[in-house]
Protein backbone atom coordinates (compact mmCIF):
# COMPACT_ATOMS: atom_id res chain seq x y z
CA UNK A 1 0.00 0.00 0.00
CA UNK A 2 1.30 3.47 -0.90
CA UNK A 3 2.30 5.63 2.04
CA UNK A 4 3.34 9.30 1.82
CA UNK A 5 6.99 9.81 2.66
CA UNK A 6 6.60 13.15 4.39
CA UNK A 7 3.87 14.80 6.32
CA UNK A 8 1.76 17.40 4.47
CA UNK A 9 2.25 20.87 5.91
CA UNK A 10 -0.55 22.65 7.78
CA UNK A 11 -0.49 25.47 5.23
CA UNK A 12 -1.05 23.11 2.32
CA UNK A 13 -3.84 21.30 4.20
CA UNK A 14 -5.57 24.56 5.11
CA UNK A 15 -5.17 25.84 1.55
CA UNK A 16 -6.88 22.76 0.11
CA UNK A 17 -9.66 22.94 2.68
CA UNK A 18 -10.23 26.65 1.98
CA UNK A 19 -10.41 25.97 -1.75
CA UNK A 20 -13.01 23.25 -1.19
CA UNK A 21 -15.08 25.50 1.08
CA UNK A 22 -14.85 28.43 -1.36
CA UNK A 23 -16.10 26.23 -4.19
CA UNK A 24 -19.03 25.01 -2.06
CA UNK A 25 -19.85 28.60 -1.09
CA UNK A 26 -20.12 29.77 -4.70
CA UNK A 27 -22.22 26.77 -5.72
CA UNK A 28 -24.61 27.40 -2.83
CA UNK A 29 -24.75 31.12 -3.68
CA UNK A 30 -25.66 30.27 -7.29
CA UNK A 31 -28.34 27.81 -6.14
CA UNK A 32 -29.92 30.39 -3.85
CA UNK A 33 -29.90 32.97 -6.64
CA UNK A 34 -31.60 30.53 -9.01
CA UNK A 35 -34.20 29.63 -6.37
CA UNK A 36 -35.00 33.30 -5.78
CA UNK A 37 -35.33 33.86 -9.51
CA UNK A 38 -37.73 30.93 -9.91
CA UNK A 39 -39.71 31.93 -6.82
CA UNK A 40 -40.28 35.50 -8.03
CA UNK A 41 -41.18 34.25 -11.56
CA UNK A 42 -38.88 36.84 -13.15
CA UNK A 43 -36.68 34.28 -14.85
CA UNK A 44 -36.89 34.06 -18.65
CA UNK A 45 -35.48 30.55 -18.92
CA UNK A 46 -38.36 28.77 -17.20
CA UNK A 47 -41.97 28.18 -18.18
CA UNK A 48 -44.47 28.97 -15.46
CA UNK A 49 -48.01 27.65 -15.27
CA UNK A 50 -50.49 30.33 -14.37
CA UNK A 51 -52.99 29.74 -11.59
CA UNK A 52 -55.85 29.79 -14.11
CA UNK A 53 -54.73 26.54 -15.74
CA UNK A 54 -56.81 23.51 -14.81
CA UNK A 55 -54.59 21.10 -12.86
CA UNK A 56 -56.94 18.11 -13.29
CA UNK A 57 -55.25 16.75 -16.40
CA UNK A 58 -56.25 13.17 -17.17
CA UNK A 59 -53.48 10.67 -17.82
CA UNK A 60 -55.46 8.73 -20.46
CA UNK A 61 -55.50 11.48 -23.07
Amino acid sequence: MAVPKKRTSKAKTRSRKAKWKRKAFYVSKQAISLAKSVFTTKSNSYIYLSKDVNTDISLNS
